[in-house]
């Protein structure tokens, strides 16, 4: 049975169809309709040209708006078609890199991301102009100019080896989690474990939040020697699972599996993960 002819139940306990969403999605009377119709696309994997072509129209919605200016539907446009796998959306999630909003910026660079295409890292490499010294909090948010983390992260998710000197500047950024997105590709695009070590330390960091945040890091690049650091570190054991199983994956997609059969090192990763259970 396909997903048109799915009754999938919202988080109000009411049906919606596919055909449902993208109504509620291409109307204008209810920004909560809307917010959540493209948000249920992105979860549901509704990638009709339909629903690709109204969660595109929402890039450049003007009628939602925050009360700080945001545009959340927007955001939740981007978030819906990084899940899609369709790259023909590519063009305009890099016109959302210019967008105003931050969030709706950080929303495009992780679909982006997703999404794989090289034909986006000039538009990523342009938020990272003015460098280290540019990379300042903007004044009464919580954020940065730029979303640095997601657009580093971006960066060495699609190989972009042009830029390993401008994202090497950022491995001294003052901000400890903008530093991690920094080795985090430095070690995507050279191969080099030293870029790896400070991710492991924090993984004794007295912070929590440090402490997970170095742990996914690792956890997405699949650096292997981290897997017993990650194992013994104190943070939530569901946390632990996700990133050891990044490393698991990482480790197959390397060797000749299955005609080499599981090697000893993935054999360490999995008797950890059943040690987590």
């Amino acid at each position: 049975m396909g997903i048109d002819a799915l009754q999938l139940v919202n988080a109000q306990g009411s049906s919606l169809t596919v055909e449902q969403a993208i109504a509620n999605l291409q109307q204008t009377e209810d920004p909560g309709l809307r917010y959540y119709a493209a948000w249920w696309l992105g979860r549901f994997r509704v990638a009709q040209p339909e629903a690709i072509e109204a969660l595109q129209r929402a890039l450049n919605d003007e009628t939602d708006r925050s009360s700080d200016g945001g545009y959340p539907l927007r955001r939740n446009a981007a978030r819906a078609l990084g899940k899609l796998g369709d790259r023909q959306v590519v063009p305009a999630l890099m016109r959302c890199l210019e967008c105003p909003d931050y969030y709706v910026r950080e929303a495009a660079a992780q679909a982006l991301e997703a999404l794989a295409d090289s034909q986006a890292i000039p538009a990523l490499q342009a938020l990272l102009a003015g460098g280290v010294e540019a990379a300042v909090l903007v004044e009464g948010t919580p954020h940065l100019v730029q979303p640095y983390n997601a657009v580093l992260e971006a960066l060495g998710s699609l190989g972009a080896t042009e830029v390993v000197p401008e994202i090497a500047a950022f491995l001294s950024h003052p901000v400890t989690q903008v530093q991690n997105a920094a080795a985090r590709a430095m070690y995507q695009l050279t191969g080099e474990a030293t870029y790896c070590e400070p991710l492991v330390q924090r993984l004794y960091e007295p912070n929590l939040q440090l402490r997970r945040s170095a742990m996914m890091d690792l956890g997405a690049i699949g650096y292997l020697p981290a897997a017993q650091p990650i194992a013994a570190a104190l943070a939530e054991n569901s946390l632990k699972l996700i990133a050891l199983q990044g490393i698991l994956e990482s480790h197959l997609r390397h060797i000749d599996f299955p005609q080499a059969g599981l090697s000893g090192e993935a054999r360490q990763v999995l008797s950890l993960m059943d040690g987590l259970l």
